[in-house]
């Protein structure tokens, strides 16, 4: 997640390191009693909880009460400090505990005002989702009750407060915040749009390729033309000058070995330790489901219960935008709209900074589209105000529950219509053998423009009109390829009478899913999980073609051409070709960037506009870019041609290597460049990273592989950016049949077994066992833990 460049020098003004070598030896050899029971106050009938060897908790309960109540209960012994920080960074309240290292993060969020809004949250949300978020939030506060503090508070020295329902809609509200926006691409394009005009924008910005697989096939009798990006960027020049990836997919019986539906999800998200997921299985009268929960939310949000299966990627719905204010010079609390001065509302945030006497005081000014965050963003000199569907005044935890209690298409519809988060692409499977797809979220509509760019608060050409009816939200039921997929990719074609999104993640992914989905008649979950683990690059494919139809004179380069020309395609972390090749496309990439926009090519190649978020899409987006450039653009280096460019980009490449690995070719594997490195918070600072941070460890893949492990040029090429943060296959013949894994472990403390147990599964393609059965649990039971009240 975000706090991935903290300061570790500024954090460890915050940090007892001394305390974090005793702090471990008093937790370490701490482990899960085989057989506990226990009183807690505010349980209302006795509830039995018994854990997997994969640390898993098994909750039954005899009411909905005492299951949430549990699962807070649980998520807080497990993960306590993970949900004060998720708490805490969505409310802007880091720099009480971390001091100067996170005082930029709070002033954004406080200006953002993720924190105002969910404390509005409680009197909107439907009396029985508030009463599973009071739930949740007694037991969170009954295990804090016990005094047990988790090892990043002894380090940090601070215990942390009780547990309000608005803490939970607060990382509701952040979680869909930093999945759906785009305020901060918003931004660079504004940069580049001042710096190179509107027809340089155009050219690099990356659209979805022609051609290329859709969610739902073409067919629609309303025509809505595709995106003119150059004359959307052409309007808003004027006005300037003067956030997850995933796969899902899912077959119906007459594609599946078992005769029933299989579903497979896999949400790619920035990894960290601990893990995005919690893995939990609830059982009660009125609701059984098992999946993953986000920590802080009572809800699997991936999963299935006793009826259906369903998993979500991104729709890449931007529900963002950002307006240029006019600002009253003799006041600056009001701002001009359509012809008139109106008052904006003042709200003075005082942010708690250890190590401070005084709180910094930032003063925010809202308007009618929302809060003014320009003064948190470095190099942006005019007032631009953030609207966002995610500080909308609605009742944002709608439809958690419905969707864990729907038994059928019709009911999984009727949980989606009060889905008002990010828009996610849902996939669907039922026992009875149905499949289906709906999108589900708010699409704002825009009266003008594309959201892309900064526009111009003060005309009301920009204004949202609403959004897209839930019944006019592409959907799919039974479809006669008998599957559906999504991973990021265009949902429907030019047809479709609404506008969506221009900012569609590349195609190599789904081109490859659907390449297996339609190669073979009968699929398994053997299958699946080779799909979701699967190497092969498409792009770089066409990539190591190039390289050997290049005539190099560098030595060097001759003999790289040689181990690209026995490759199979694959990013496999043991492969020498895949390191030539990736490195290639980059050097290619960033010349090409260089030649248009000089220093600011680093944007495009992952420096972060805001240490928040990572502007990394483009070069996510890039491999289509790039060749289709070269077919479009012979000119685009005057005076050279791309084959030169490109002789001299495999050059650079070699070298690159040489320098990074040393002159021996046969040691120059993908994984000994593309690493991952399981990040804490804590870990940036260097005496605690042996404590909490695990790796590194090789992996392959890359951006655009079914297996993402995207990297950043910016940053080298280490896994920083998006892979699989949960694998999920979920058997509609048997439930028990189910397999999942998360990159880490269920528990937030370094001396658990369950800290990491489950990363080597993850690295090897490998998978636990769901049981979902009773009698099946039982088979796999470490320990039991019997609460009463």
């Amino acid at each position: 997640m975000a706090l991935r460049r903290l300061r570790g020098a500024a954090l460890l003004a915050a940090v007892g390191v001394g305390a974090a070598a005793l702090a471990y030896r008093l937790l370490s050899g701490r482990q899960p009693a085989g057989r506990r029971q226990l009183r807690l106050v505010g349980l209302r009938e006795p509830v039995e909880v018994l854990r997997d060897r994969w640390g898993v908790p098994h909750i039954y309960a005899r009411n909905l009460w005492d299951l949430f109540f549990v699962l807070g209960y649980l998520q807080a012994r497990d993960r306590l400090w993970q949900l004060d920080f998720y708490r805490r960074l969505a409310t802007g309240t880091l720099a009480e505990v971390m001091g100067e290292a996170a005082l930029e993060y709070d002033r954004l969020m406080r200006r953002v005002g993720i924190g105002r809004v969910a404390r509005r949250d409680v009197d909107r949300l439907q009396p029985q989702v508030r009463e599973a978020l009071e739930a949740f939030a007694a037991g969170v506060n009954a295990w804090l009750a016990s005094g047990t503090l988790p090892v990043e508070c002894l380090v940090l020295r601070y215990r942390p407060q009780p547990w309000q329902v608005a803490d939970s809609t607060a990382i509701g509200r952040f979680i869909a915040w930093t999945l759906s926006g785009n305020w901060d691409r918003e931004v660079l394009r504004a940069w580049l749009l001042e710096r190179f005009g509107p027809e340089t924008l155009a050219e690099l910005e990356p659209q979805y390729p022609l051609g290329k697989p859709l969610v739902l096939p073409p067919g629609s009798p309303s025509r809505s033309p595709g995106p003119d990006l150059r004359r959307e960027f052409r309007e808003l020049a004027l006005a300037v000058v003067g956030g997850g990836l995933s796969n899902n997919w899912v077959v119906d019986g007459s594609k599946s070995v078992t005769g029933k539906p299989l579903l497979a999800n896999d949400p790619h998200l920035p990894l960290s330790i601990p893990c995005i997921w919690y893995e939990a299985h609830l059982e009660a009268p009125g609701l059984r489901a098992a999946g993953v929960c986000l920590p802080g939310l009572p809800a699997i949000i991936i999963g299935h219960n006793q009826r259906i299966a369903w998993g979500v990627t991104a729709a890449m719905v931007d529900q963002d935008d950002l307006y240029i204010e006019r600002l009253d010079p003799s006041d600056p609390s009001r701002y001009q709209f359509q012809g008139r001065w109106e008052q904006g509302e003042v709200v003075r945030e005082e942010i708690r900074v250890r190590g401070r006497e005084e709180p910094v005081v930032e003063e925010v000014l809202v308007t009618r589209h929302g809060p003014i965050i320009s003064p948190c963003l470095p190099g942006v000199d005019r007032p631009l105000a953030l609207r966002s569907v995610c500080l909308e005044e609605r009742d944002f935890a709608g439809g958690l529950l419905a969707l864990m209690q729907a038994e059928d298409w019709e009911g999984f519809r009727s949980a989606l219509r009060g889905w008002v988060s990010s828009v996610l692409n849902f996939v669907y499977a039922d026992v009875d053998g149905n499949i289906g797809y709906q999108m589900a979220g708010l699409v704002p509509v825009r009266r003008k423009g594309l959201g892309l760019a900064p526009a111009p608060g003060w005309t009301g050409e920009y204004e949202w009109e609403g959004y897209l009816p839930f019944e006019e939200l592409p959907h799919s039921f039974n479809p006669p390829s008998h599957w559906l997929a999504t991973a990021n990719n265009k949902v429907v074609d030019d047809d479709y009478p609404h506008f969506l999104s221009a900012e569609y993640v590349d195609s190599p992914r789904i081109e490859r899913i659907v390449q297996v989905l339609t190669s073979r008649q009968a699929l398994s979950s053997e299958d699946f999980r080779a799909l979701q683990t699967d190497l092969q690059s498409l792009p770089g494919q066409e990539l190591a073609k190039l390289i050997l139809s290049l005539e190099p004179r560098d030595p060097w380069a001759r003999r790289a051409q040689t181990f690209v020309g026995a490759w199979d395609g694959s990013l496999h972390p043991e492969s020498i070709a895949a390191a030539i090749v990736q490195a290639f496309f980059v050097h290619l990439v960033k010349r090409a960037l260089e030649e248009k926009v000089g220093a600011m090519a680093d944007f495009l190649l992952g420096r972060p506009v805001h240490p928040l978020r990572d502007a990394g899409h483009f070069f996510i987006d890039s491999a289509s870019w790039l060749l289709r450039k070269m077919q479009e653009r012979p000119d685009w280096f005057p005076g050279r041609t791309w084959r030169e460019v490109a002789e001299q980009a495999l050059v650079d490449a070699v070298r690159d290597l040489r320098r990074r690995l040393g002159d021996d070719m046969t040691r120059w594997q993908w994984g000994r460049l593309h690493r991952l490195v399981l990040r804490h918070p804590l870990g940036q600072v260097r005496a605690l990273a042996p404590i909490f941070n695990r790796g590194p460890y090789p992996v392959g893949g890359d951006a655009n592989t079914v297996a993402q492990a995207a990297y950043l040029p910016y940053d080298g090429y280490e896994v920083v950016s998006f892979a699989a943060s949960w694998r999920m296959i979920v058997d509609l013949a048997d439930f028990n049949r189910s397999l999942g894994v998360i990159p880490g472990g269920q528990s937030g403390n370094p001396a658990s077994r369950h800290y990491t147990d489950q990363l080597q599964l993850w690295l090897q393609g490998e998978y636990h066992p769901m049981p979902w059965d009773r009698e099946q649990v039982e088979k796999h039971v470490e320990s039991r833990l019997h609460l009463t009240p």
